[in-house]
């Protein structure tokens, strides 16, 4: 079968991103947000850039949009009937805006709306990928849909709108980025024009983060950290991602934590993992660790050097290493153990890791993972 790597959307960035917006000026923009960009001057910030645009804007996303979030957002723009569709904000903004989208095409047929996504935190990578992540609260589930009609056509890179993310959150999400680049570049899926991608964003995580952690308003960190959450949501958006994210969504979604995080805690065990039960894993996580500078005598000694590099930033940034340290309930945790391998197996990211699974490997994994 053919291999396939899209080169959309367009993709502006730097600090002059935001006048893309200009070529909107006499058309119909949804807006989709949450309430503290509508409230904190982010939307006007937008608007100043298309004064003469008609605007209507849906500010009722919640973190982890679920079902009921898109139907309140398309309910209000069926009248409006926009042009354009504008995603701000984190994941969640752009993930609901992905569904309305779709939602809405699906109620005017023949009516295409364009999509244009401004994240403002620098992780999910959403704003180039054809995944949504929508949550079923009632069942305590994250599922991720994965659909070409997801992808936007243009993406804005500001790092002015990032500048105001707080330390905690730019590490959670910037931590998000690295699991991306890794998992992307040790999937089934990696090839030349993923690896390409993953392999910088990488090297700009490895280099930028910390920065970012040191000083929250360094704009040329905060601007390579910005591209480098797209280039990875490029990268795993052509190669796919693996048990991390697999696990990720199932711990995030049964104990709601934020999703960096947990990606975070988990990647260090599930590196150990697949490097164990896959030499192309081993491989691969070899030019990882070279990328991040990090080269011993053997390779046994440099997937070590890998993990605790990892596990030390993770200290570092104050994540911690396991559940219980984060103060999750031991009981709670343990009931849902058997939901949480399943969903684990059944995730759509698991499917390209580099080795297949076993439930008995997911639930050592979670023994390890809770502490």
């Amino acid at each position: 079968m053919a291999s396939y790597f899209f080169s959309i959307p367009k993709v502006y960035f730097g600090e002059e991103a935001i006048g893309a917006l200009r070529r909107l000026n006499h058309k119909k923009v949804g807006i989709v947000t949450d309430n503290f960009m509508a409230t904190s001057g982010k939307t006007r910030y937008l608007i100043n850039e298309m004064p003469h645009a008609s605007v209507s804007i849906f500010s009722d996303v919640k973190p982890d949009p679920s079902v009921e979030i898109l139907h309140a957002g398309a309910m209000q723009f069926k009248a409006f009937k926009p042009d354009v569709i504008i995603a701000l904000g984190g994941g969640s903004s752009l993930d609901a805006a992905k569904g309305i989208k779709v939602t809405l095409e699906e109620h005017f047929p023949g009516h295409a709306i364009e999509l244009i996504a401004i994240p403002t935190t620098s992780g999910s990578g959403s704003e180039v990928t054809s995944y949504a992540i929508i949550s079923d609260p009632q069942n305590g589930r994250k599922y991720p849909l994965i659909a070409d009609e997801l992808i936007p056509d243009y993406a804005i890179l500001d790092p002015h709108l990032v500048l105001s993310v707080p330390r905690h959150v730019a590490v959670d999400t910037g931590m998000d980025v690295l699991t991306h680049a890794i998992e992307a570049l040790v999937s089934t899926g990696a090839n030349d024009f993923s690896d390409a991608l993953a392999e910088k964003a990488i090297a700009l995580t490895w280099q930028h983060l910390p920065d970012v952690f040191h000083d929250e308003k360094n704009i040329q960190a905060r601007t390579h950290m910005h591209n480098a959450s797209c280039m990875a949501g490029m990268a795993f958006n052509s190669a796919g991602l693996g048990l991390v994210h697999g696990m990720a969504h199932a711990i995030g979604g049964m104990l709601h934590l934020p999703h960096g995080k947990i990606n975070a805690m988990l990647l260090p065990l599930i590196i150990e993992y697949n490097a164990r039960h896959s030499p192309h894993a081993m491989v691969r996580y070899m030019k990882c660790a070279a990328i991040m500078g990090i080269e011993t005598a053997t390779s046994e000694q440099t997937l070590h050097a890998l993990i605790n590099g990892i596990r030390d930033i993770n200290h570092h940034f104050g994540i911690p290493a396991t559940l219980q340290d984060l103060g999750k309930d031991r009981a709670e945790f343990e009931s849902l153990r058997q939901p949480l391998i399943t969903a684990s197996l059944a995730d759509g990211c698991t499917a390209t890791n580099p080795c297949k699974p076993r439930a008995a490997d997911v639930d050592q994994l979670l023994t390890r993972i809770v502490g």
